[in-house]
């Protein structure tokens, strides 16, 4: 700080003695001070009682330099003045270049950094008033605190704060919802509603999204980038459908952004009939807008079947597709009207939408459900768990399968509320979903048949084996393994009803790969390809896609056959005619044939089993040595440690410790204990 000239001192020195008798002049006076801290913490403390989705509401404890701090304040003029993050009480007014130094040491030094934003310390009145020892809030004191530059909550420590950030970026929450500086909003010049928006790309769509996007809690157009894999996968099992037969009516439940909507339209455009709903007004104007972005034609959201045609919104340009936008709760959109396709994505779970989805479904429709209550769904609240899935589960090694066993299992119960059963084609549990697709089937003789797959589940909690219930056994005889015999008393608790049959069909998987090397997914390839060696419990790693003029392809260390020319075969032969295996009354028999033997339920981890003092073999080499041994055998994606094999938990650990070798620790443990003998 540069020092004071003693011409400087003199004039402050007097203007002090001028404002103490009260002479006035430019100087304020303490009464007009006092207003107007207050008034600074009224219009501070609203700011942070309600989250702003701009860039200029933003609280003013959020800086990225320190000249943004003192631009809060006149540090030039003459006179004592108040500090904009102190209240009168705490920090009285006092000349510029105490001030300044006030600002720099205890505000600005003391913050938290997020993407190059400062949130620094705050002690305004933005927090209610922590309790005396009394207990008498009255007489409470104010604590200092920082304000979250994503959510807009107060939080008193640092490294709490610290905490809460890391939490945002787990879940994904990496942006600031105050981006950029306080002088100068961050707009995107071709956003059509002239709100500061993002405008981001993915699968060849654009849209905008708001600066709060990635907060569920305060913005109704919520978006996940981590979900990408969840909208490529469900993209491909539409892309399948579309296959089979066109156009399709397909729906978009929960719309938000209106990203999938938009990807099914702009990439499938006349298979398919795309309607977009969400019972927000803001989601769907962002819906319309989004259209807009990518030349889509907008509909007007009539009930009826459009006409080829179609009517509503126009857009510059020819249009690549036309989608129906409607505000309409996905409840009442299901019940009124029938889709081929349906896709539910709700905040959450799903299991209030499952009974209006098979109300109208068309037969061998497509349901694809994406539950994101993963709290409830692995195991860590088992309360939720009974009260929404009417399950019980506890925590094992193998909870991610347990889930998408759960989710299909209440899936399949909604179905045969409505007289229909389901074909699981694909069930997915990564770290922020579970995925599901099945095919309806109609008729109470399909229903039936699905609800012979729910069954209790025995699960032993000292050796983690399991086995699937059949009818009239006792529990403890049904386990293959003894710890029931040789631990007193009982290991053994009943899980479920759970699905027990089949997760995959092999041969829809293989055609869901054909359409995204087709459309250039690359991101969901290899899971796609251990999906399918999944679903034969083999690690054959050979897959065909496409009609048989092939040629071989390696791709990421695999071989793929692949189209050697662009002509399309199989459809029609020389003459014309439709094949006899593509007409509609077949169609059951072909998903028949899709279907292989199904693959045997549940996984085992080898680290989980692994022995202790013994080095285990590399996970491959452990794989073939099982094959060896005539047990069929997989990797999974639900754990990347886990071997999904038909072999029951005692062979597996003999297997695991004939080719397990002792360590050097566990060597020199033996060697010294024979010196000792």
């Amino acid at each position: 700080m540069a020092e004071l000239t003693e011409a400087d001192a003199a004039q402050l020195h007097q203007e002090d003695v001028h404002i103490k008798r009260g002479d006035g002049g430019d100087a304020p006076s303490s009464g007009d001070q006092a207003a107007e801290q207050a008034a600074r913490s009224e219009a501070a403390a609203d700011n942070d009682a309600k989250p702003s989705t701009t860039t200029t509401d933003r609280h003013i404890s959020i800086q990225t330099k320190l000249e943004g701090l003192e631009m809060l304040l006149d540090l030039n003029g003459a006179g004592r003045k108040s500090c904009p993050l102190c209240p009168e009480e705490k920090f009285k007014a006092c000349y510029s270049h105490k001030l300044r130094r006030h600002l720099q040491n205890l505000h600005w030094k003391v913050y938290v950094e997020f993407e190059g934003q400062r949130m620094c310390i705050c002690h305004l009145p933005c927090r209610n008033l922590k309790p005396s020892l009394s207990g008498d809030q009255a007489s409470g004191r104010h604590v200092a605190h920082y304000h979250c530059i994503v959510c807009s909550v107060t939080i008193a420590r640092k490294t709490d704060m610290i905490s809460h950030l890391k939490r945002h970026v787990n879940k994904g929450e990496t942006e600031a919802s105050y981006s950029g500086s306080s002088d100068v909003p961050f707009e995107e010049p071709a956003a059509p509603s002239g709100q500061a928006c993002k405008i981001m790309k993915e699968l060849g769509t654009n849209v905008q999204l708001l600066p709060n996007h990635t907060t569920p809690q305060k913005s109704d157009t919520y978006f996940n980038r981590k979900m990408k894999t969840n909208r490529q996968l469900v993209f491909c099992s539409l892309a399948v459908l579309a296959e089979e037969r066109n156009p399709l009516e397909c729906l978009d439940a929960f719309g938000a952004t209106g990203i999938m909507g938009l990807q099914w339209a702009k990439h499938l455009r006349n298979a398919v009939k795309v309607t977009i709903t969400d019972i927000s007004d803001t989601c769907v104007k962002m819906i319309k807008e989004n259209c807009e972005l990518n030349h889509i034609r907008v509909d007007g959201g009539s009930r009826g079947p459009r006409g080829p045609d179609g009517t509503g919104g126009e857009v510059k340009g020819a249009p690549v597709a036309t989608v129906e936008v409607a505000k309409m709760d996905a409840n009442v959109i299901m019940h009124l009207r029938p889709f081929d396709y349906i896709h539910l994505d709700p905040f959450g779970t799903a299991v209030n939408y499952l009974d209006s989805a098979f109300r109208n479904v068309r037969n061998l429709g497509i349901i694809s459900v994406t539950s994101t209550d993963t709290g409830s769904l692995y195991s860590k609240s088992p309360n939720v768990t009974l009260r929404h899935y009417g399950c019980h589960i506890v925590r094992t090694e193998y909870y991610k399968e347990l889930a998408a066993r759960m989710v299909v299992a209440t899936v399949a119960r909604a179905a045969a509320r409505c007289n229909k059963g389901i074909e699981v084609l694909l069930a997915v549990a990564l770290e922020h979903f579970v995925l599901v697709v099945v095919r309806v089937l109609r008729g109470p003789t399909q229903a039936d048949e699905s609800v012979k797959k729910l069954r209790k589940l025995v699960h032993c909690q000292w050796c983690e084996e399991r086995v699937f219930l059949k009818q009239g056994n006792m529990v403890d005889d049904t386990l293959p393994c003894n710890c029931h015999g040789s631990l007193p008393g009982k290991t053994a608790v009943q899980l479920g009803p759970l699905w027990c049959g089949a997760l995959f069909n092999t041969g829809f998987l293989r055609r869901m790969l054909s359409a995204a090397v087709q459309h250039s997914m690359d991101d969901i390839q290899p899971l796609v390809k251990t999906l399918i060696c999944e679903s034969e419990c083999t690690t054959l790693k050979s897959f065909v896609h496409g009609p048989p003029a092939l040629t071989n392809q390696v791709e990421c260390g695999v071989v793929i056959k692949t189209l050697q020319g662009g002509e399309e075969s199989g459809r029609a032969d020389q003459t014309g005619k439709r094949k006899t295996g593509d007409e509609p009354g077949n169609v059951v028999k072909k998903l028949k044939s899709d279907a292989s033997l199904e693959h045997p339920p549940f996984y085992y981890s080898i680290h989980r089993h692994s022995i202790r003092g013994m080095n285990m073999p590399k996970l491959n080499k452990f794989l073939q040595y099982l094959t060896e041994a005539s047990f069929r055998v997989s990797r999974t994606h639900f754990d990347p440690t886990g071997v999904r094999t038909d072999a029951t938990l005692e062979q597996f650990k003999s297997v695991l410790t004939k080719y397990s070798v002792p360590n050097a620790t566990a060597t020199q443990t033996s060697v010294s204990a024979e010196k000792t003998a």
